[in-house]
């Protein structure tokens, strides 16, 4: 049996915490899906089509991971890639806290499908999309929280 992990997200900005997590759970898994999740309830800074681009293109050597955007609930697209496993990264205690009670309701709908904590390395905890959107808002700095990819693109459309 293959072990595949979703890793939903937002990804709005694409941070360098993400990729942290990404990279530390490759060796963990056969194949790793990162999906971006469509909420309703979120206005993101940057387009999907361009949060896709950004993941495609850093992990564009490494067959091992795919990129999707889905609606809908997590365990539906754990479901339709295959996955048993769903990855979230931790920085603080209260992300535990509230991905603990999420990580319950998806397996009390789908108790096939586990879900898998890393905690980011030191450097990354204050890493955050919310907080990079932000200082981008506000015409700051965030070149030090970004891959390449993502400093490179919003370099080019500012």
């Amino acid at each position: 049996m293959n072990r595949i992990c979703l890793f939903p997200g937002t990804f709005d900005p694409v941070t360098l915490g993400h990729t942290d997590i990404i990279d530390r759970a490759l060796p963990l898994f056969d194949k790793l899906v990162i999906g971006i999740g469509r909420n309703a309830n979120k206005k993101p800074m940057f387009s999907e089509k361009q949060r896709l681009k950004w993941l495609r293109e850093i992990y564009k050597n490494n067959p091992k991971v795919a990129v999707l955007a889905y609606d809908g609930l997590t365990v539906d697209c754990c479901k339709q890639v295959g996955a048993n496993f769903i990855l979230r990264g931790i920085r603080y205690v209260n992300d535990f806290e509230y991905e603990k009670a999420i990580a319950d309701m998806n397996r009390s709908i789908d108790t096939n499908i586990e879900t898998i904590f890393l905690t980011c390395l030191p450097k990354f905890t204050s890493v955050a999309s919310t907080l990079v959107r932000d200082v981008l808002h506000n015409g700051g700095d965030v070149t030090q929280f970004l891959p390449d990819v993502v400093k490179q693109s919003i370099k080019k459309n500012k």
